[in-house]
């Protein structure tokens, strides 16, 4: 379990209340699948995702980013219980889709890197290293079941 300070808690708070669900949900799985094109053999049911401009388009990748971000903003809501609240989530990726769990902090990055480029100076490093202390909490969560 992760001891969050006050301090920590109003900065996580803070990033997530600029971070738009809209927008950001798609250019995050975007993101992940233009930089790790492995990871498309996750989404077969996706349609054409086999070029940037295919995978930009395509509205199954925007809605899994939004279903993604809706997802974090449960473990936001729950910081004191992120194992617990992402329990059902890490036994469907291990046990029904199979992911590797790698791919969680591969995710994660593309999170922070997006976060990054609409935040700018405001994720400056202190802020960026609670935000990936809170990430590194989250894949931390999903990777329970494959232990």
């Amino acid at each position: 379990m992760v001891k969050w300070t006050e301090e920590e808690r109003q900065t996580i708070r803070s990033v997530w209340e600029k971070v738009d669900i809209d927008e950001t949900g798609p250019q995050l799985i975007a993101r992940a699948l233009i930089v790790y094109p492995w990871t498309e053999r996750y989404f077969g049911t996706f349609g054409d995702i086999f070029t940037t401009s295919a995978i930009l388009t395509n509205a199954k990748v925007a809605t899994h980013g939004k279903v993604v971000l809706r997802a974090l903003d449960r473990a936001v809501k729950n910081l004191d219980n992120i194992t617990e609240t992402y329990a059902a989530l890490s036994r469907l990726h291990y046990e029904k889709l199979k992911v590797d769990p790698d791919n969680f902090r591969l995710l994660a990055d593309c999170i922070t890197i997006t976060i990054a480029c609409k935040l700018k100076a405001a994720l400056n490093p202190q802020v960026q290293a609670t935000w990936q202390k809170f990430l590194s909490a989250v894949v931390e969560a999903m990777n329970n079941q494959y232990k």
